[in-house]
């Protein structure tokens, strides 16, 4: 074995902690091969990228919708040569700590890519590597987009050395490579000089830049901008998952020609379809009768049932019509307690309070009165097969701060009390939100506001819902196939 065989990342970003002793691969070779190939080569690494530290700190006025369990990385990309990160993003950077000249929103030449090499997250519910257009300029207006482009790598589909000739096999803990770029032949010189250092191309991802639908470049004002987030959710081992984040084991590489070469651009990839054909309004009779025992069971308090629409535009949508999406991804379903879906064109890094004021307009509150609180119910889509993985999160409408998430895993036995004699009660759940359970169980507590970390008793909040990846399709399920989950308010009646 040469001597930076089993290189180790020495740097970290975003956070604390050095990165273990993980192999993975040589990367001192392949760097060199794709060096003697004709590419400069710039080094970056992951950081964790933490909605709710960059509200707290001041630097972002909102948390965006944060996923509370979920802890978010994100690639840290070389700026282009003879380029600087200026403005709020250098302000983002240096509030986590970061010293080293990258950034996590970079723009790309369509002869450029970058490069991921490292390892996966450990075994968990779900992972993927998701590909954002973060920025672009409409006319004189620069609008935050915040959606993705094409399909993730996830789970369910990524290549790795535990995936061998394209089976399922072990995507948990591998090394993985995973090249962003919208011309093929670039890709196609840097699996070569992969290869050459001993990668398999059998490990390797290529993630397409669609060149035909965005303003590739690096030295136009009016260049896209991009980002590459990593999201691992609720892990087998937690004690693994924190060390993940902590240690980081990865680099990231940007990787430019030194000299100009003939475009070969990929034309826009199929994407994954949603959609099975198989929906789950059989059970709409039974939820009907779960909503009438919910409902004669607090019989003696007033009940408002709430709104549920979907959340969260389409990325083409987004992208198409120049709105924020907030960083949805193709491998999930969003809904929320909210009548119409969020629609506004932003600037980047968007005070929400000046786009939806009609969360606040007919806002739902939560006191401490033991008879005050929210009962959310609806079908347990993992049950049906839907999905691999459910959640959902009480925000504050303000900044939409997420305080805390109920999973798929505290659903099971939760509906057969309202209804014990449906067979079809095991696909239904049923779960309290209360600022006091007085002892009930299935029953979470909002905490007060402390720091974003909770929600005032005066300040507004909704439900909301996420439903990841189907495995028959290996993306998100169909909207017109899932039965929308639901909430009721309860408080005294007067």
């Amino acid at each position: 074995m040469k001597p930076y065989m089993g290189l180790i990342v020495l740097f970290a970003l975003l956070g604390t902690g050095l990165a273990q002793n993980v192999d993975i691969g040589d990367v001192e070779a392949f760097k060199q091969a794709l060096e003697q190939d004709g590419f400069t080569v710039q080094q970056g690494g992951l950081g964790y990228f933490d909605f709710m530290k960059l509200y707290n700190m001041g630097v972002l006025p909102a948390a965006y919708g944060n996923n509370p369990a979920t802890k978010y990385l994100v690639y840290l990309v070389p700026p282009a040569s003879g380029h600087d990160v200026t403005g709020k993003i250098s302000e983002i950077i240096q509030a986590l700590g970061v010293t080293t000249k990258v950034t996590p929103f970079w723009s790309l030449r369509p002869d450029e890519a970058v490069v991921f090499v490292g390892r996966t997250p450990p075994e968990c519910r779900y992972f993927s590597l998701d590909q954002f257009l973060m920025e672009r300029t409409y006319g004189n207006e620069t609008r935050w987009i915040f959606a993705p482009l094409c399909d993730t790598v996830n789970n369910l589909i990524i290549k790795t050395e535990g995936t061998p000739d394209g089976s399922l096999g072990n995507p948990y803990n591998q090394t993985t490579i995973a090249v962003s770029t919208a011309d093929k032949g670039i890709d196609q010189r840097i699996r070569a000089a992969a290869q050459s250092a001993g990668y398999s191309d059998g490990i390797i991802n290529t993630q397409v830049l669609p060149s035909a639908m965005l303003n590739m470049g690096v030295e136009d004002n009016n260049s896209d901008t991009f980002a590459v987030f990593i999201r691992g959710s609720l892990f087998a081992d937690e004690q693994a998952g924190d060390d993940y984040i902590a240690n980081k084991p990865a680099i990231v590489l940007r990787i430019t020609p030194n000299e100009s070469t003939e475009l070969d651009l990929y034309d826009m990839p199929e994407l994954r379809v949603r959609g099975t054909g198989t929906t789950e309004f059989d059970l709409m009779d039974d939820l009907e009768q779960l909503r009438m025992a919910i409902l004669n069971k607090y019989s003696k308090l007033n009940a408002t049932e709430l709104p549920t629409s979907i959340a969260l535009p389409d990325g083409a949508d987004c992208v198409q019509r120049g709105i924020d999406g907030y960083g949805p991804t193709n491998d999930a379903c969003y809904l929320w307690s909210v009548s119409q879906t969020a629609s506004s064109a932003t600037p980047p890094f968007p005070d929400l309070s000046q786009y939806y004021s009609y969360l606040r307009d007919s806002p739902i509150t939560l006191g401490n009165d033991t008879n005050e609180f929210i009962i959310v119910y609806g079908v347990n889509h993992v049950a049906t097969g839907k999905v691999t993985y459910e959640n959902f999160v009480t925000y504050g409408a303000d900044v939409w701060n997420g305080v805390g998430m109920i999973t798929d895993l505290d659903f099971n036995g939760t509906a057969e009390a309202y209804l014990p004699d449906n067979p079809n009660a095991k696909y239904l759940y049923v779960y309290k939100i209360a600022r006091n359970c007085s002892g009930d169980t299935n029953c979470f507590e909002v905490p007060y506001n402390a720091e974003g970390y909770g929600i005032d008793l005066d300040q507004p909040l909704f439900i909301a819902w996420r439903l990841y990846l189907e495995k028959a399709t290996k993306t998100g399920p169909s909207y017109s196939e899932i039965v929308y989950d639901r909430a009721i308010k309860f408080d005294p009646k007067e």
